[in-house]
């Protein structure tokens, strides 16, 4: 057994997102030689069940071993049927189990990718479950970064808490760009309201959810960050005016918007 080959496919394995639970079975695997093999990692998203089957072959020219694709079957609460897709594993930014996962889901990921040319380039990633190619896989569908989508920006259109923090902004549009379903903070008519949102690349906005996981109407939302930046433009205004009937009164400062207190995501 190559042993530099080894702990090569060891972080390989683990770092997308199979962890450490593969690592004697994958040496037990290497040393018999043969001309593949497979392993198999099993995961439990909620009340879902994904089955991954992680493939590797053998070079024709020499003994080193290749992790070259895994292929999941996401059993989901209520449905007979399984959903199968294979993700190929490349010299770059691979995707991960747990990303694979939200993207059978339906969901988004945001990648740094490698071209044909060796180039690294960004894009935003959703499987396409009405067309096929013709490996069988869903097509998987690319958003990139000349297709004009800016998560930040269209956060900001969102009366959302965790932006006025910029660590649990940065923690948000960490976990949107990985495809999770995210817990938010929304603040509607000075209550805070706990929703979800997931990214959206393909419409250029987010999906909003209440606690429920019922769709909201994105124009509600845009409508409560328009109510709220109306509320606070309006309290400045009564601010100045009360200054300027009272010459004796302390100076109030330009900026009077009201301090939240962050809370963690």
């Amino acid at each position: 057994m190559n042993e530099k080959n080894f702990e090569y496919l060891k972080e390989q394995v683990k770092y997308t997102g199979f962890g450490d639970a593969l690592e004697s079975e994958l040496k037990e695997k290497l040393q018999k030689e043969e001309p593949n093999f497979t392993l198999t990692h099993h995961a439990k998203y909620g009340n879902d069940t994904a089955i991954a089957t992680l493939n590797f072959k053998k070079s024709d020219q020499s003994d080193m071993y290749f992790f070259n694709s895994y292929k999941v079957e996401l059993h989901k609460e209520n449905s007979k049927e399984a959903l199968e897709q294979t993700f190929y594993i490349n010299k770059g930014n691979n995707i991960t189990m747990k990303e694979a996962f939200n993207l059978m889901e339906g969901r988004s990921v945001n990648k740094d990718l490698t071209n044909k040319e060796g180039e690294l380039y960004n894009s935003w990633l959703q499987i396409d479950f009405k067309q096929t190619e013709t490996n069988g896989n869903f097509k998987l569908n690319q958003y990139h970064q000349n297709y004009g989508y800016d998560l930040e920006a269209t956060l900001t259109k969102h009366p959302i808490k965790e932006l006025e923090n910029p660590k649990y902004k940065e923690d948000l549009m960490d976990s949107m760009k990985k495809g999770n379903l995210q817990s938010a903070t929304f603040l509607k008519d000075g209550n805070e309201v706990k929703q979800y949102i997931e990214a959206n690349p393909q419409f250029k906005t987010i999906n909003v959810y209440d606690a429920t996981m019922q769709r909201i109407d994105n124009r509600h939302s845009k409508e409560e960050k328009q109510s709220e930046t109306q509320q606070t433009s309006e309290k400045q205004g009564s601010k100045k005016q009360n200054q300027t009937t009272d010459d004796d009164g302390p100076e109030v400062p330009k900026e009077a918007k009201r301090k939240r207190k962050s809370q963690s995501m």
